[in-house]
């Protein structure tokens, strides 16, 4: 469901307004603020607010008082070295806030990360919108025979139409049972004179997992780029590996320098083992190793082989 008329006027009214400040700013990300990102059918991301930059963290590290005469490539070899050694505290000075719209199935996979302050909307306050989640036909999959957390072949044709038709029929029927629970209309009057309804912190229990939901979700720069690395990465769940995708471009817009090491050590990066680092430098050494004289489980050794580049 598109946003109303009057949440486009609210996000129009909050980007118009200015304040003077003496914090530093980041235009890249001012450009974004408020502005919803889409993501799946009808969820988005929305920065909020964000505290801190790029030289925050070289300040916070140096603990100095000002910007100096350095240089962004000093700045910039400071963030790879804290980055590439695992420095984390001064990446902590940074904060950002966003609004989330997702279906309850990824927030309930999302709250894992503990380390945000979040706070949900209210389903025994308010009435949840009729608006859930339906895969695109291209992320309809079986369940994978060697990962129990993945997906398998996609389906196709009538197989497909057939879940998919599974997937609406059911997330309508609870919602209207939702609504006949409730037993009010828009403007929270009964529908039906006759009867009370049942209260919306019961109702709410009928619905399913793919219905959307919405919070604002504050965390500091670290632990967000933990999550990033987590769920942008190729084995995430496809439905939170969007939304983090989605945030890691606000990642670049606000602290370039950080997202460019983030993206150069964590996600293009590989920690290996001292068992898997010995296998490197025996093979550079011009040893021909297997798996079962490499002293790595098999499943390890087809780890690292990928991450060499010797296995598809």
């Amino acid at each position: 469901m598109p946003l109303t008329q009057e949440q486009l006027a609210e996000i129009d009214g909050l980007r118009e307004s200015r304040s003077p400040t003496r914090r530093a700013t980041v235009p890249a990300i001012e450009d974004l603020l408020y502005t919803p990102v889409p993501v799946l059918d009808h969820g988005f991301i929305r920065v909020i607010d964000y505290m801190g930059d790029d030289a925050a963290i070289v300040q916070a590290a140096r603990v100095s008082y000002g910007r100096g005469t350095r240089r962004v490539q000093d700045d910039a070899g400071l963030i790879n070295y804290l980055m590439r050694h695992g420095h984390t505290t001064p990446f902590e000075m940074c904060e950002i806030k966003y609004h989330i719209k997702l279906p309850i199935f990824v927030a309930r996979q999302w709250i894992r990360h503990r380390t945000a302050n979040v706070n949900e909307y209210s389903a025994r306050y308010s009435v949840l919108d009729k608006e859930y989640y339906v895969p695109a036909p291209d992320q309809l999959a079986s369940q994978s025979g060697s990962n129990r957390q993945g997906r398998g072949d996609a389906l196709s044709g009538e197989e497909a139409a057939h879940v998919l038709a599974i997937l609406k029929g059911d997330a309508e029927r609870c919602y209207a049972h939702y609504e006949e629970l409730l037993n009010e209309d828009e403007a929270g009057e009964r529908r039906d004179p006759a009867r009370a309804g049942l209260s919306r912190e019961l109702a709410r229990m009928n619905l399913t997992l793919s219905t959307y939901t919405q919070w604002y979700w504050k965390i500091d720069l670290h632990n967000l780029m933990h999550f990033l690395a987590l769920r942008a990465d190729g084995h995430a769940q496809y439905e939170i590996r969007v939304y983090a995708e989605a945030m890691l471009e606000t990642l670049r817009r606000w602290v370039p320098l950080t997202a460019a090491a983030f993206t150069e050590y964590r996600l293009g990066g590989a920690r290996l083992s001292a068992t898997a680092l010995a296998v490197v430098r025996r093979l550079l050494a011009g040893e021909t190793l297997t798996a079962a004289d490499s002293g790595l489980s098999a499943r390890e050794w087809r780890e690292l082989m990928t991450t060499l580049g010797r296995l598809p």
